[in-house]
């Protein structure tokens, strides 16, 4: 693919190494869908021969968002023949392996519309003995006629796949350069130097589909934590994210779920935490880049009619309001729209939060949610610290007295007694609770009341010893999501019931939840549970033997989405490449274990290790300027926590311990050298 077109190559190169003269042919093929389903629009895509050209164009002019769009496909060869039929070139009742287009001497040239429709491209050529010959076919979109055409000429030629080539490899080599880890474990190496940033680039932020979704949608939730795992490779997506995902929010506060690109139309729904995500991502952004002029970006708003009370959702296209406001209003609307409790003094879970599937729990209204009252509590934290320094007192007020009396909530009536419960139906019976027959315990609730530091101390170090007893399967190498799964109790949480218990959400390893246990783990400063958990969330280490690759059956160098806990298939993985956990591991693994914090123009770094760990090194690109971070420790004990670190950059030593960060186009090293003793759990 170009990087900078909607351009695929297909480059083939023939030897002909017989010992005599050939007569060849090459011919490519493509199914035009131009839609989402071709049984849907193949009746409605038209083809025909461009006349100046000669490359074959296709148009769904039925399609109500993308009528003006043409695709086309094409070769280098002005000689070449073609057939939009599909019924021609693989004949009646046949099939893709054995066309009948491949028994004939050329293809008809048959195009227009009421076909089943195709694009094939059929050119001849001559090879003399050691003769070799390089054809590239070229299947692309434009905006209209006139972009089609001028990608058409654009691409042609003997360099231009060559050309398109190599501006690839250099955007992905500067990409996923900027920051390259060298550790004594291997597979760690693998997964942050390149695959967790492709992944999360190109599959979640770019295509927005994989092999076990292909939907082609924004979530709001879902492409934000994308995002945020970017501000060291690529700040400038997430600017520009924030800024898409502004636009997608309602007058009132609340956002689209989902929204299909370029017409934005999508889902409102009374889900809980989908717009809590972007005061926390910006806070995150103007954090780590200083980038404070984002903060007064205008961005309109979108109106449209409210859920009707007692409905999930509804999906429409939205009107774009002509009310605008800064990016900072959006995320202050955002959070007034999220102070909304119920009679526990607990955030409303509405249709669900972070985990969709539980949508019944609170759709009369009243339902309350553990988990989000602990996330919302770090937003509250993390907006009231960027609303004063912004001079917004009162703002920042708020934030500060609402999260005083959140916490206050939380400890009063989210305690279970070993552990924190997950929420509240809208009847008042708790959910995650030892009281429950099903879904005692809820791995989240436990995780964010460390990562939020609003839990109290003493009582999330229980409730991570629950996680670690009771949902962590180590002879299976997975962490479940939550147990026991739901199944034949009479309460209803919703969807989730839909699956089989142990598969996805409903008891199995939910990946994100698995990652965001290890990133407790880490905050507590328990390195060996931290780095146990990531091993076994480590996709690499389930591929190291030929029963590992048979039991876990998915990609071993992308994250996979879930792992099912359900015999016969326990420890087999789920719905790999579009995860949202690729972010979240690549944060894991670069932020909580090897201990890298961006503040603007510093790096901050405070690593838990594995006892048997001499050390590690960072090469860190700061914009067209690179540091090569070395990282020793003298001694440690069991549970890695480092009591004394000295920084020293370019041979001088840090009193602050911090590592300016100037870009001035030299290399710049730095040592840094950890002490450590032991901790008890």
């Amino acid at each position: 693919m170009a990087i900078d077109a909607a351009v695929k190559f297909s480059l083939l190169k023939v030897r002909n190494e017989s010992g005599r003269p050939r007569k060849l042919s090459a011919t490519g093929y493509v199914e035009w869908v131009l839609g989402d389903v071709p049984a849907k629009t193949a009746m409605h895509v038209v083809t025909e021969i461009d006349p100046r050209s000669g490359a074959l164009f296709a148009r769904n002019p039925y399609s109500a968002e993308f009528a003006d769009r043409l695709a086309f496909f094409d070769v280098d060869d002005a000689k070449g023949n073609l057939s939009g039929d599909r019924t021609e070139f693989v004949g009646r009742n046949g099939t893709l392996g054995d066309p009948a287009a491949m028994r004939r001497s050329h293809l008809s040239g048959r195009v227009g519309a009421g076909l089943d429709p195709c694009g094939a491209i059929q050119i001849g050529f001559e090879l003399a003995d050691g003769e070799a010959r390089e054809i590239v076919f070229r299947l692309g979109v434009g905006r209209n006629a006139d972009d089609a055409g001028w990608l058409v000429q654009r691409f042609r030629g003997p360099l231009a796949a060559r050309s398109a080539l190599e501006a690839v490899w250099q955007y992905w080599k500067h990409t996923l350069g900027a920051v390259q880890v060298e550790t004594p474990d291997p597979s760690l190496n693998v997964l942050s130097n390149g695959w967790l940033m492709y992944q999360t680039v190109a599959c979640r932020l770019w295509a927005r589909s994989g092999y076990y979704q292909s939907g082609g949608a924004f979530g709001f939730r879902d492409q934000l934590q994308d995002v945020m795992a970017l501000i060291h490779v690529e700040p400038g997506l997430v600017r520009e994210h924030l800024l898409l995902c502004a636009s997608r929010q309602f007058l009132e506060g609340d956002v689209q779920h989902w929204w299909h690109p370029p017409s934005g139309r999508g889902v409102r729904t009374h889900c809980s935490d989908d717009y809590l995500w972007l005061p926390l991502a910006v806070c995150r952004y103007v954090t780590s880049s200083a980038d404070i002029g984002v903060l007064d970006e205008q961005v309109p708003f979108l109106e449209g009619r409210l859920v009707n009370a007692g409905d999930d959702s509804y999906y429409d296209l939205p009107g774009r309001s002509a009310e605008a406001a800064s990016l900072y209003e959006h995320c202050a609307r955002a959070i007034r729209h999220g102070l909304r409790f119920g009679e526990h003094g607990l955030p409303l879970i509405g249709s669900g939060d972070w985990n969709d599937g539980m949508n019944l729990v609170g759709i009369g209204g009243k339902g309350e949610s553990v988990w989000l009252g602990f996330f919302l509590c770090e937003v509250l934290r993390q907006f009231g610290t960027l609303a004063r320094v912004r001079g917004d007192a009162a703002l920042a007020e708020r934030c500060t007295g609402e999260g005083a009396r959140l916490r206050q909530n939380l400890e009063r009536h989210g305690w279970d007694g070993e552990w924190y419960r997950r929420g509240y139906f809208d009847d008042g019976t708790p959910l995650g609770s030892a009281s429950n027959a099903e879904c005692q315990l809820d791995s989240i609730s436990q995780s964010w009341s460390v990562l939020s530091g609003a839990g109290d101390a003493q009582r999330s170090r229980l409730a991570m010893q629950a996680v670690d007893e009771r949902l962590v399967r180590r002879e299976h190498a997975l962490i479940q999501l939550l147990d026991p799964p739901f199944d034949k109790s009479n309460l209803d949480p919703g969807y989730i019931r839909g699956y089989v218990p142990g598969v996805r959400e409903n008891g199995g390893q939910y990946t994100h939840g698995a990652i965001w246990a290890a990133m407790a783990f880490a905050a507590l400063g328990d390195a060996r549970r931290a780095w146990e958990l990531t091993a076994m969330i480590n996709p690499v280490n389930h591929a190291t033997s030929a029963q590992g690759i048979a039991t876990y059956k998915v990609e071993p160098y992308v994250m996979a989405a879930d792992v099912y806990a359900l015999a016969p298939h326990t420890g087999r993985g789920g719905w790999s490449w579009y995860s949202g956990s690729a972010g979240w591991m690549y944060r894991l693994i670069l932020e909580s274990l090897l201990g890298l914090r961006l503040e603007g123009g510093r790096l901050h770094l405070a690593p838990c290790l594995p006892a048997n760990w001499p050390g590690f090194k960072i090469h860190y690109r700061y914009r067209e300027t690179v540091y090569h971070i070395a990282v020793s420790q003298d001694s440690v004990g069991e549970q890695g926590a480092h009591l004394a670190m000295t920084v020293t950059v370019d041979g001088e030593e840090r009193d602050d311990q911090e590592i300016p960060l100037i870009d001035d186009h030299r290399e710049h090293l730095v040592e840094v050298v950890l002490c450590a003793q032991q901790i008890a759990w």
